[in-house]
């Protein structure tokens, strides 16, 4: 019933419709807006350059999630990684959740950084999604984070 497809540049105003749905229902939007212009350069950019890869679930030809992944460039750590994964964009329509799309979409972005060599991927996970990525094996760092007021 589902399919799983690589997103295209011809993709990236659905992706931008997704992002601001996932900020939507976080309650994120109120605090501050994205304009979609701004998502959508964005976007355009780090796929052209291959820095950022998406995955789109569908049904017949209408797409109903999506996850992407950031690839990016790193400080050697004690494993001698330079790149790094950084899972994003995770959004299934509320119809269609519940169906294992979410799962199967952020195992494309593992199965990406398995294929490039790439040992360690991070994300932020809504409540929501937390179940889902534990289930994949992602497990909580000690990460903090610093934000100018």
């Amino acid at each position: 019933m589902y399919s799983i497809r690589l997103a295209t540049l011809q993709d990236v105003a659905t992706i931008a419709h997704q992002r601001r749905q996932m900020f939507t229902e976080m309650g994120a939007l109120e605090r501050a807006g994205i304009p979609e212009r701004v998502i959508l350069a964005w976007l355009s950019t780090q796929m052209e350059q291959g820095a950022y890869l998406g995955w789109l679930a569908q049904t017949g030809s209408t797409v109903v999630g999506g996850a992407g992944l950031l690839l990016y460039d790193w400080l050697p750590a004690p494993d001698l990684s330079t790149r790094r994964g950084y899972i994003c964009n995770v959004y299934v329509e509320p119809e269609h959740r519940r169906q294992g799309l979410a799962r199967r979409l952020v195992q494309g972005g593992l199965e990406a950084c398995q294929e490039r060599g790439i040992s360690i991927v991070s994300l932020h996970a809504s409540e929501a999604g937390r179940p889902v990525y534990e289930g994949l094996g992602f497990q909580p760092s000690p990460e903090m984070q610093w934000r100018a007021r």
